[in-house]
Order: C-alpha cells, then structure tokens, then sequence
C-alpha cells in the first residue's frame, strides 16, 4: 500500500489551507489523504472523563469540517481520517513515520499554536525523518498559479516556480531530488539559489585574500552550481532550471525569492543527538518570513 500524504487538522484556518494544500500535493502524487487529529487524553478522575467526551467531539468536528472543505475542492482524493492521544509532538511525529508527506498548518488554535515561539508544529519540524510542509492560513489553489492574462487569478495558468535553497558546501541528494520531483509534478520552472557571502580576512590565510576577486568568485560558485546540478538536469530532463547565485545572506535571497514561488525547498540537517531539535537559521527565517508553502527535508 503506498503511503499517504498526511494532513494534521485542528479545525484552525491553517490546518483547513494545510488540508486543502495536502489533498491537491496527494492527488499530484497519485497517493491518498489522511487526515489526523491529535487530542490530550485526561486520567479517570472528576474531570477526566468529560475532558475526554469534549476532546472526542472537537476532534470529530475538526475532521469532519476538513473532510467537508477537501470534497468540496478535491473531490477525487482518496480520503481517510483519524484520531489519536496526544502529546501532540509525539503523536504527528510517529504519524510522520508512515507519511510520505506531512502538511501541517503554520499556526492554529490547539496543537500548533505559537509557531513562531516555537510550538508543537516546529517541534515536529526540528525532528521529523520524512519532509514536512508548513502551510499558511489563506492559500488557495489560485496561489500556486501565475495570473491569468487580465491579471485575476486562475487555476488555469502554469504554476508559480519551485524554489530550492542549496548549500553547495553541503549539497544533499534528498534535498534536490525533492525539489526537482515537486517541479516536475507541478510542471514548473525549478529556481534553485544559492547566496553567497565574501571570505573576511580573519577566515582566510596569509595572502588569500587578493587571489579572486568579488565577481571572480561569483562565476566560480556559478560554475560548482552548474556541476553540482547537472546530473539532475539529466535525470529530469523536461524539468527547466534557473540558477541563481547571489551575493549575501541567504535567508535573504531566499525569502526574496520565495515572494513569486509555488513552493519554497530547504535542507535540515538531522542531529546526531535525537534529544536535539534544531532546524538551523536559514530554515528558522523561512518559517518566519516566507508566505508560500514551506518544505524543510530533513537530511543525513
């Protein structure tokens, strides 16, 4: 049976965009849509069982109300759902085991309020082995697209491009395959950028520092780009690629970048310490500042 793309709902606006987004990435996918909702489950005692009545019935409203949005939108997505006892970090994070996707909202009223100080959802993000996406509150299947000629949004249009943030210094394979799948099941442009940053002259040796020179340097990072991409170029040959290398920070020209994308891609690192949730300070100014769908990879 092949894996689903799952969906964490909470009955928030982010976890119905993140479903919504889901259902469309599942049905791209060839794959079925799973929708999960975790509630916290309270001991026998005066308040328990009452708690846990109240918990099952938000979280039957939450998925019925997903399920309601997704048919209505994405009809022909094969559909489950199911409930499962918190913590919620731990719950998404042994659902994430079994997904070939996992969206979640990028905020929303229970289990992933608070992303941005750091809650439950960028708990998920720091440790999950398999992709995570982060979906806002209000994206649309229009947003994917460019606009119609007169401007409006459509549907009909071909989809904005991926855009893929690499680290040539620690180029991943799982990464850019990600980046160049999700391109070419959205039949899109893929963008990928790498910024770079001018040596100091504490990092360099005695006598390195007029050796290249600022735009020297730029067509040798252009140069390593072009080789460490054309083996995918040839395996997706169909798949257009833009690169773009520029000077400065990344989390910069990542975000600048990712104003006009359908998707945006970065790495994670895994730790080698499971205890350690890190997700690094360019996927950290993505969550915070990118619009479109977020994809962090986590990577050996």
């Amino acid at each position: 049976m092949l894996s689903p793309v799952i969906a964490g709902v909470d009955g928030s606006a982010e976890s119905l965009a993140a479903a919504e987004w889901a259902a469309r990435e599942a049905l791209r996918r060839d794959r079925p849509l799973r929708l999960v909702h975790v509630w916290d489950w309270h001991p026998r005692g005066h308040d328990g069982e009452p708690a846990n009545a109240a918990q099952r019935q938000l979280a039957r409203h939450a998925t019925r109300q997903a399920e309601e949005r997704i048919r209505s939108v994405v009809p022909d997505v094969l559909l489950t759902d199911e409930q499962v006892e918190g913590p919620a970090t731990a719950a998404l994070l042994k659902a994430a085991e079994q997904a070939d996707l996992l969206v979640l909202g990028s905020r929303g009223l229970t289990g992933f309020t608070g992303l941005l100080v750091g809650s439950v959802a960028q708990g998920v993000v720091a440790k999950a082995t398999r992709p995570v996406v982060l979906v806002r509150a209000g994206e649309e299947a229009e947003d994917e697209h460019f606009p119609a000629d007169d401007g409006s949004p459509s549907t009909r249009t071909g989809c904005l491009d991926v855009v893929l943030g690499i680290d040539l210094a620690d180029a991943c394979d799982e990464v850019i395959e990600f980046a160049f799948e999700e391109a070419q099941l959205r039949r899109a442009r893929l963008r990928v950028v790498y910024a770079w940053q001018p040596p100091s002259a504490i990092s360099l040796g005695p006598g390195d520092i007029a050796l290249v020179n600022d735009p020297q340097r730029a067509e040798e990072w252009q140069g390593f780009l072009h080789a460490v991409l054309a083996v995918w170029r040839d395996k997706y040959p169909d798949t257009e690629v833009l690169e773009t290398v520029v000077e400065g920070k990344a989390s910069t020209a990542l975000v600048r970048a990712a104003s006009v994308a359908s998707l945006l891609v970065v790495g994670r690192r895994l730790s080698e310490r499971p205890t350690v949730s890190r997700i690094g300070p360019v996927t950290h100014a993505a969550v915070h500042h990118v619009g479109c769908p977020l994809a962090v990879v986590a990577h050996a």
